[in-house]
């Protein structure tokens, strides 16, 4: 196991000055940060135990987007945060007052989709002096949906992620993490005791072989279903990531859209489906984008495995370039099953799309290759 902080945060943030509070935040472009954050609750992640969440509760690990600083809120409690914050530990007695070396407080979260982790961000935003001394995170993989009581017993082998180290205070963590294993929950550990912002895990999705069999004809490019948004000529406002999040979009931000283009290019996403998959429709969503949506779009799929190396086969263009309507869901039937391992979407010129959805099934060569990747991270 090689595990790597990048950079390395530790000691105490100045104390809040005002202005903005995220100014002096200490954070950092991590290499892994491409890959979906398998604990979104979009995805249906979860933080489903802690041990103590007294002053602020541990299901704020997870919200999507910063978090928040308000100096002037308040409770009977206490200064209210936006993370997951513990009540200060204590010794045993008068004269030992201090925590002992291992004591921590714990948190056990499911992941919204199971899957090989290569980084974990543990953010402490806004815990300037009461964030912990360090943090620590293990992984382990259990079928079905597991109590906390089922997770805690003795029996269940923790793999541990990211060893105990020293974290800072108002600062993105990063880990990058590098163990070829599928996990489904995570124990994140803080010691002794303080608070974290937000938890990011960032992976690439294995999916049940079994589960995707039975459901036959499905779409190929969801995120829960081992598609990946590999590439994208813009991320200026928003990720391309987020075209194949669950359900329909939201909000204008729950979807891809690039900055205005002054040039006569285009641009583009570039997907790699679940596995090798007989394509039979898609859908293009444009919800909630409505001054700002793509204006044509066209939709192309490649077959990697016709080459070697995930490299091979020609693009071959399944929907021609098409007028897309504002706030609308436009479906498309592919004449025929083409077959392939990636698709792309080029929008012309510029604007944004909210969900694409492919639906299709793997051929056998695709669920051979589905099969074998899970047997090799233990599923």
């Amino acid at each position: 196991m090689t595990v790597t902080a990048i950079p390395r945060f530790t000691g105490d943030a100045e104390p809040y000055g005002g202005g903005d509070p995220y100014a002096d935040h200490r954070t950092a472009d991590f290499p892994f940060t491409h890959h979906a954050d398998l604990a979104g609750r979009q995805l249906g992640a979860a933080v489903i135990a802690a041990n103590d969440e007294f002053f602020a509760h541990r299901e704020n690990l997870l919200l999507p987007g910063p978090a928040v600083f308000d100096p002037e809120h308040f409770g009977h409690k206490g200064k209210i945060m936006d993370g997951w914050e513990t009540r200060r530990r204590r010794g045993v007695s008068a004269d030992r007052p201090w925590p002992e070396d291992d004591d921590h407080d714990w948190a056990l979260i499911r992941l919204g989709a199971p899957g090989v982790i290569r980084g974990i961000v543990v953010d402490t935003a806004h815990f300037r002096g009461n964030y912990p001394q360090a943090v620590a995170v293990e992984g382990t993989a259990l079928p079905g949906t597991p109590s906390p009581d089922e997770l805690l017993r003795d029996d269940v082998t923790w793999t541990p992620l990211v060893p105990r180290t020293a974290v800072g205070g108002h600062a993105a963590n990063g880990f990058a993490v590098d163990v070829e294993r599928r996990f489904t929950h995570l124990r994140l550990k803080q010691y002794p005791d303080g608070g974290i912002a937000r938890l990011r895990v960032h992976g690439e999705v294995v999916p049940d072989p079994e589960w995707l069999a039975v459901l036959g004809t499905y779409d190929v490019l969801a995120l829960e279903n081992g598609g990946w948004a590999e590439d994208a000529s813009d991320r200026f406002y928003s990720p391309a990531s987020h075209t194949i999040q669950p359900g329909r979009s939201r909000q204008m931000d729950d979807g891809w859209e690039t900055r205005r283009r002054r040039d006569r290019g285009h641009d583009w996403i570039r997907y790699r489906l679940a596995g090798q998959c007989a394509v039979r429709a898609i859908e293009i969503d444009t919800a909630y984008l409505k001054g700002n949506s793509a204006g044509w779009v066209s939709v192309s799929v490649r077959d990697g495995s016709a080459g070697g190396g995930g490299e091979g086969g020609e693009w071959v263009e399944v929907v021609g370039r098409t007028r897309l309507q504002p706030d609308a869901n436009h479906r498309f039937v592919v004449a025929g099953a083409v077959v392939g391992t990636h698709a792309r979407v080029d929008i012309y010129p510029d604007g944004g799309i909210s969900r694409v959805r492919m639906f299709g099934a793997l051929t056998g060569e695709g669920e051979a290759g589905v099969r074998e990747r899970y047997r090799v991270v233990g599923g």
